[in-house]
């Protein structure tokens, strides 16, 4: 067993809630660069240079296995727990321990004896069972050796890497399959059982490889670097291995620093802060900027810290630790962000600050992890207990809040506020039609009466004249109750199970020579697509995209924004010339004009509110709430002058922006939230019951928001009530991010396609499945909420897809390029 002299006593940590040394090993030689080994209630590592120490977590008990001449280099447990296994590899032996037979033989006073099941294979880094125990992977050099857990016997060699091989895992749910990484920079996939190499990748680093995780609920590998660089490949066999996300561990530690300096928390308790969010990220003159090499990837049960996590969101989400020199993180695999991180060096009882070596218990017990670590520089190894809950709970209090009664939430759940700016809308003083309408003559007062021989008419049987304007009035009427009749005989339940829309239909030419398309949106019953152009045009179309509806001109520069409104018969565009126009789409004359001397800034954006009360548009660094009354009937005695009204009832500044690029709000129905994004990169939310800016999350991508997509669902289609709360935002060269609002936490991330030269459009399906979202490269790609890499790739365009949109009625798909093309797409 174990000697007094090797055990010190364990120190104690200023804050032993979240972490504290359990117990700390001295060995005579350091054992820096070695592979660790933690099981559900074990810890093995090597101590004096070629003795194997398994220490159990459990009793507190050390057993000591002896039968190597060199220095030990690499250690792991079996899959299974009855019998638990525990491989050794040196330069001269790998030897497999029954741990229950060593244990009884170190009872009954004999000396235990391992299985050698290879010799001689040289400077082994990486040893890994296989799911069933029954045989072993060793990285000897540039080589895999496939040996049998039982004798010593080589089933394969696995040759093909350049460089020596740092990390082998085995696929849980593909048999025979191996991935192994390197210092050559590359991973590789194998059928250990024919020796076959499946895939190469290419050089991903300038650095090596040195850890490997497989992720079987995402279907996905991780793999890290000696320069804190992670990524992440899909395994699905339909995605060719293609690489869903990259990782920068120190940006994802600045930027959490950064999130959580502004919510005003610190990390720990008192001096225990950690001094990276301490400072504002400014070196000391004459400082050394360390790297951070990743040394294991390990799975994390992060979900035992939350309460009501099903209330957050509707697909659970996996999590994994990452160990480096400085400490431990915790990334979020569906967003792929730092959710919370340990620095060793900011509890001062710790005895190790900078590891050489890492391992850590895939399961927590009782709600804590154990986690193994050599020192890079003294020759101690030291057992760590890691408190999940209490780590996150320092670190993530504001963000663990899910629905509580203070939570945001865009469907209205109280009445409108007496002061609200809601309850300020246009008064009914606006002049109600007179009884003096058109073609109706007043009540004549009594008058004495005249006879004459002549009479000349006096026009008050001019009933002709009456009819003269009917034939226009039942023709609006006709065509009003043929969308209707359409709406009615459309009106189905939109598929909520199907699949989404990637078979191509058709294509059409929205002009005679190539004009690009800024901008697509439905009509809410999805009869209509309207289109804004960049030749100052409004094009509606018919959703099929066979007929030309309707045409508006008026515009004097690139049509920016188009918004139906609620009940189909209006269409708001905003454009480049600083105007803002109203069109009825029975008629090709605006009904409201907004003309440049009421905006200082060109307007990015305008939108139909409240169920048609409203205008929203930004201008600016404000966004504008309007109030309006539209009226397109027609005065031959004033003719010029405009009936229809509009009143600004309050600018809303966004905090610390030059200019708001995105805004977006719902208007199907009842909402009092409105979102909008700045050049500053940030997202403020704000309530218009309370009139004021509720919520603001810094940083939200790399660059600014040029688009916020939120999940309005449709007339045709029922989601749960929490779905409405989720919604999109996307930025250039950054992919797509989910958000709920209720929490203002990212909750997944899309990367796949291409949105570096333009600002490209996303869309969100009235099943709240699918997210589409266009690209530079000449595709529009379509994901499935609950996996971070794209499922359907539709090409066929010519140009870059700068828009997408999907019809609320129907399982349809349509896009528009720069080159003034639309194509649709259908299940």
């Amino acid at each position: 067993m174990e000697s007094d002299g090797d055990r010190c006593p364990p120190g104690g940590s200023r804050n032993p809630d979240v972490v504290c040394e359990n117990q700390l090993f001295k060995s005579r030689l350091s054992e820096t660069l070695v592979q660790l080994a933690c099981s559900h209630r074990h810890c093995a590592f090597p101590l004096n240079r070629n003795e194997l120490c398994v220490w159990n977590t459990a009793t507190a008990q050390s057993l000591r296995l002896s039968g190597h001449h060199y220095s030990i280099s690499a250690l792991s447990f079996g899959s299974k727990i009855n019998p638990l296994l525990v491989c050794s590899a040196s330069r001269e032996h790998v030897i497999v321990w029954n741990l229950d037979e060593c244990t009884q033989k170190v009872q009954e006073g004999l000396t235990p004896r391992g299985i050698v099941i290879g010799t001689l294979l040289g400077m082994v880094l990486h040893v890994r069972f296989s799911p069933d125990d029954q045989q072993v992977a060793v990285c000897a050099g540039n080589r895999i050796y496939m040996l049998s857990a039982k004798n010593e016997d080589i089933l394969a060699k696995l040759d093909g890497h350049l460089a020596p091989v740092t990390t082998a895992e085995f696929c849980p749910w593909e048999k025979s399959m191996l991935i192994s990484v390197s210092e050559d920079r590359t991973f590789k996939v194998w059928d250990y059982s024919t020796g076959q190499l499946i895939y190469q990748s290419g050089v991903l680093t300038a650095v090596p490889l040195l850890s490997l995780l497989i992720d079987e609920d995402n279907k996905q590998i991780i793999t890290g670097c000696a320069e804190g660089q992670l990524w992440v490949f899909s395994l699905i066999r339909d995605h060719n291995y293609r690489c869903i996300a990259r990782i920068n561990l120190k940006k994802q530690q600045e930027r959490f620093c950064n999130k959580m300096r502004n919510s005003g928390k610190a990390i720990g308790e008192g001096q225990n802060t950690s001094k990276v969010c301490k400072t504002n990220n400014v070196k000391p003159e004459g400082s050394v900027e360390t790297s951070l090499p990743v040394l294991v990837i390990e799975h994390c049960d992060f979900l035992v810290c939350l309460h009501n996590e099903e209330n957050m969101y509707s697909t659970p989400t996996s999590y994994f630790w990452v160990g480096s020199s400085t400490g431990l993180l915790i990334i979020n695999s569906a967003n792929f962000e730092l959710e919370a991180f340990l620095s060793y060096k900011d509890y001062n009882d710790l005895s190790i600050k900078f590891a050489g070596s890492c391992a850590l218990t895939r399961k927590t017990v009782n709600g804590k992890v154990f986690c193994l670590i050599t020192s890079m520089f003294e020759d101690i190894t030291a057992v760590l207990e890691v408190n999940l809950a209490a780590l996150v709970r320092t670190q993530q209090s504001d963000f663990l809040l899910c629905g509580n009664e203070n939570s945001l939430s865009v469907t209205a759940r109280c009445s409108l506020l007496t002061n609200s700016p809601l309850c300020k809308g246009l008064k009914k003083n606006v002049k109600e039609p007179s009884s003096k309408t058109l073609g109706v003559k007043s009540m004549v007062k009594d008058q004495p009466l005249v006879f004459h021989n002549k009479i000349k008419s006096s026009g008050y049987t001019a009933a002709p004249r009456m009819t003269m304007f009917s034939p226009n009035n039942n023709l609006k009427k006709n065509k009003a109750s043929k969308w209707k009749t359409s709406y009615k005989c459309k009106n189905k339940e939109y598929p909520l199970d199907g699949y989404p829309p990637v078979k191509y239909e058709k294509e059409i030419s929205v002009a005679c020579k190539p004009t690009p398309i800024c901008c697509i949106q439905y009509s809410g019953d999805g009869e209509m697509l309207a289109c804004g152009l960049a030749d100052k045009t409004v094009l509606v179309l018919s959703s099929n995209l066979t007929d030309t509806c309707n045409v508006f001109s008026g515009h004097d520069g690139a049509v920016n924004s188009v918004g139906w409104s609620h009940d189909k018969k209006w269409l708001v565009s905003a454009s480049e010339d600083r105007t803002l126009r109203v069109w009825s789409v029975c008629n090709n004359e605006p009904a409201l004009i907004l003309d440049k001397e009421k905006f200082h800034k060109r307007v990015r954006f305008a939108q139909f509110y409240f169920i048609d009360k409203f205008i929203l548009l930004c201008c600016g660094a404000e966004f504008h709430l309007l109030s309006f009354h539209l009226d397109t009937a027609k005065d031959d005695l004033k003719r010029y002058k405009e009936r229809s009204v509009c009143k600004l009832v309050q600018k809303f500044p966004m905090a610390s922006t030059m200019e708001i690029t995105s805004l977006s709000a719902v208007n199907d129905f009842y909402s009092y939230i409105v979102l909008t994004a700045g050049s500053n990169r940030a997202l403020e939310v704000f309530d218009l019951n309370a009139g004021c800016s509720t919520a603001v999350i810094p940083e939200v991508h790399t660059r600014s928001v040029h688009q916020i997509c939120q999940n309005k669902g449709s007339s045709f289609s029922t989601q749960q009530p929490e779905a409405y709360n989720l919604f999109m935002t996307t930025a250039a060269g950054d992919g797509i991010k989910l958000w709920d609002l209720r929490t203002l936490r990212c909750e997944r991330r899309f990367e796949g396609h291409s949105s570096r030269c333009y600002p490209c459009g996303i869309a969100v399906s009235p099943c709240g499945r699918f997210i589409a979202s266009g690209s530079d490269d000449k595709h529009a790609y379509i994901y499935e909420m609950c996996s971070s890499t794209f499922s359907h790739k539709l090409g066929g365009h010519k140009e870059s897809v700068v828009d997408v949109t999907f019809s609320p009625s129907s399982p349809q798909l349509t896009t528009a390029t720069l080159d003034g093309k639309l194509r649709l797409f259908l299940p």
